[in-house]
């Protein structure tokens, strides 16, 4: 077939259909084009579905398709009973992505920077933190919820005496005003919410309860499993991790504690095992280890719940999801437009502390 032949064009859009591009991504790209070059205008209607559908031989579906990621991308917009227009012309070709998350952690910004490092130079994104207060989250997403392309958000939120709590009906309201093809749910599985949109979760519970029960023969080495889990903090933790860590104890008739905090001159005592949320504990336990001349790993033993690269380092033991690769896959449903259900890896990562 001649390139003549191979080319199908109406009002500034263009097919090639030798062409290993998608077609729905060659109208967008060719409209998105017209309008960034000045030759379409805010206002100016653009080609029916039916029209382009027609004039390049393409099935409706197609049309459809690259029209609804251009909406999507408030780019053009519908009008019922009249068509579509162009609906902004101010726009890079770069995604616009509003990233929101609950807190600026270590681990919280390795998903970050997993997730701008594979978009690559695709997207421009905007990086938000609430930190986990529901009114901040509230005054965010509903200043920012027609300015962005896409949404990620991290929901974890901290009720008045400082427990971790769910979404309130208000945060609810104000997440559904997302469109739900441009909105991607880091962390946390909210079944209220439409299923539709992409999220990578963790399921708190199972997640320990799975991992501990990896790392049993080591464990079981142990006279007694100490949680440390902080009943009151700025930036609390799930409960389900205290429901999973219980679970596993009662199945393995494991003698257990959960303390709020390491405090100083802890009563330590050989064969003891230390799960640990918060750095600032884990700094405290390992001081006092070693102050007192225990061996790590074999008179105390620790693990700790999130994996950093000073953990790494350290030869701390650590149950953790993978962070790099929550934001990863994140970036890549962006890249794909495509959006997916899935929980992600949670581990045993086995070093010298146990």
């Amino acid at each position: 077939m001649s390139k003549a032949m191979s080319q199908y064009s109406i009002q500034h859009i263009t097919v090639d259909v030798d062409s290993r591009i998608p077609k729905y991504r060659q109208i967008v790209d060719s409209l998105r084009d017209a309008i960034g070059k000045g030759f379409l205008q805010k206002g100016e209607k653009i080609p029916s579905i039916n029209e382009v559908s027609e004039e390049c031989l393409l099935s409706r579906d197609t049309v459809e398709k690259a029209y609804s990621i251009l909406r999507q991308q408030n780019i053009i917009e519908s009008v019922k009973g009249k068509g579509y227009y162009v609906a902004r012309t101010d726009f890079s070709s770069k995604i616009k992505v509003l990233f929101l998350i609950n807190k600026l952690s270590t681990y919280k910004m390795r998903i970050f920077n997993s997730f701008v490092a594979t978009l690559g130079s695709k997207a421009d994104v905007d990086l938000h933190i609430y930190h986990c207060e529901p009114s901040v989250f509230v005054a965010i997403l509903s200043d920012k919820v027609t300015a962005y392309d896409q949404y990620v958000i991290m929901p974890h939120f901290k009720d008045e005496s400082l427990q971790h709590m769910g979404c309130t009906d208000e945060i609810l309201e104000v997440i559904r005003k997302i469109p739900e093809e441009k909105l991607i749910i880091l962390d946390r599985n909210i079944l209220s919410l439409s299923m539709k949109a992409g999220r990578i979760y963790q399921d708190f519970s199972e997640d320990i309860y799975n991992a501990l029960t990896v790392g049993l023969d080591k464990i079981k080495n142990y006279r007694k499993v100490i949680l440390v889990y902080p009943n009151k903090s700025v930036y609390p933790y799930p409960k389900g991790i205290i429901t999973g860590f219980k679970k596993f104890c009662a199945e393995h008739i494991l003698d257990y504690e959960i303390l709020d905090e390491i405090y100083d001159s802890m009563e330590l005592r050989t064969r003891d095992l230390f799960i640990t949320i918060e750095e600032s504990d884990l700094v405290n336990l390992v001081k006092q280890v070693r102050d007192r001349h225990y061996k790590l790993g074999e008179d105390i033993g620790i693990i700790s719940y999130n994996e950093t690269p000073l953990k790494e380092l350290l030869g701390i033991t650590v149950i953790s999801t993978d962070f790099v690769k929550m934001g990863s896959e994140a970036a890549a449903m962006l890249l794909k437009d495509e959006k997916v259900i899935k929980k992600n890896d949670f581990n045993f990562i086995d070093r010298k502390s146990i």
